[in-house]
């Protein structure tokens, strides 16, 4: 309609009034602009909020993960000292030893969840996020995660690992799994071990297997060598628990009440 008007007023050469069909032609497309750009302003502000609870939530479950697996690592580190102790003994109790030093070469991972951040990375949307710190110690945080899986995932073929699996006699190391296995959190991470080992074995045979662990010269030194690599895990474990709380910290502040 207004530029039906202005056709007509620029043939009848009525410029006051073209010049106010055209400042209102004007301000209608500008305005029009400003109502793009604080919607797209509105769809980002809230997209970025969307990425702040998803990232939080995703940390929250990396932060309980984390401290399940600080306490598996935890009683496998004791199950190392443990094994330590009872190979220097004179006369250790069959099934302690046996049970320990298998349980030193145990091996869970939790993987991190990385869904969020991956998305937002290439989505290029790292600018809806609250600030370069955050953006930093996010990056941070994800891009370690495989140097730390790499160091778990070195548990998987120690020496130590190698050499006692080999040892201990498969009908032991079946009865370990089905009365002495892992305990098992909600999520189904695994958590540590169990309090009361039931072995349903014959005794002579633990006694037999406790023998030839005790017997064998391929064993202590790798079992020392498999602490070094446990406390490794457990230093990243540290690290990334110190990490977590940050992030999670500066994001709950960010998300506000």
């Amino acid at each position: 309609m207004i530029l039906r008007r202005l056709s007509i007023s620029l043939r009848k050469q009525d410029w006051f009034t073209v010049v106010i069909e055209t400042l209102i032609v004007v301000f209608g497309v500008f305005m029009g602009l400003q109502v793009n750009n604080w919607n797209g302003s509105r769809a980002d502000r809230l997209l970025g909020e969307d990425y702040v609870e998803r990232l939080i939530s995703d940390l929250e479950r990396d932060l309980g993960s984390a401290h399940a697996l600080t306490n598996y690592y935890d009683e496998v580190q004791q199950s190392i000292l443990d094994a330590d102790r009872l190979l220097a003994s004179p006369d250790p109790d069959p099934q302690a030893l046996v049970v320990a030093a298998y349980r030193a070469s145990e091996f869970t991972y939790n993987p991190k969840r990385r869904a969020t951040w991956d998305q937002i990375v290439s989505s290029g949307h790292l600018g809806l996020l609250p600030g370069d710190a955050i953006i930093g110690e996010l990056s941070d945080y994800y891009r370690f995660q495989a140097a730390d899986q790499d160091t778990i995932s070195r548990l998987q073929d120690t020496p130590y690992r190698e050499v006692i699996r080999s040892l201990i006699p498969l009908t032991v190391q079946l009865a370990i799994r089905e009365g002495c296995s892992d305990l098992v959190a909600e999520d189904g991470s695994f958590v540590g071990f169990v309090v009361q080992c039931q072995l349903d074995i014959n005794h002579d045979l633990l006694k037999e297997t406790a023998r030839i662990l005790i017997a064998s010269e391929a064993l202590r030194e790798p079992l020392r060598y498999q602490y070094s690599k446990v406390a490794s895990v457990q230093n990243n474990n540290g690290g990334d628990l110190l990490i977590l709380e940050n992030l999670l910290s500066t994001l709950q502040e960010a998300a506000g009440p």
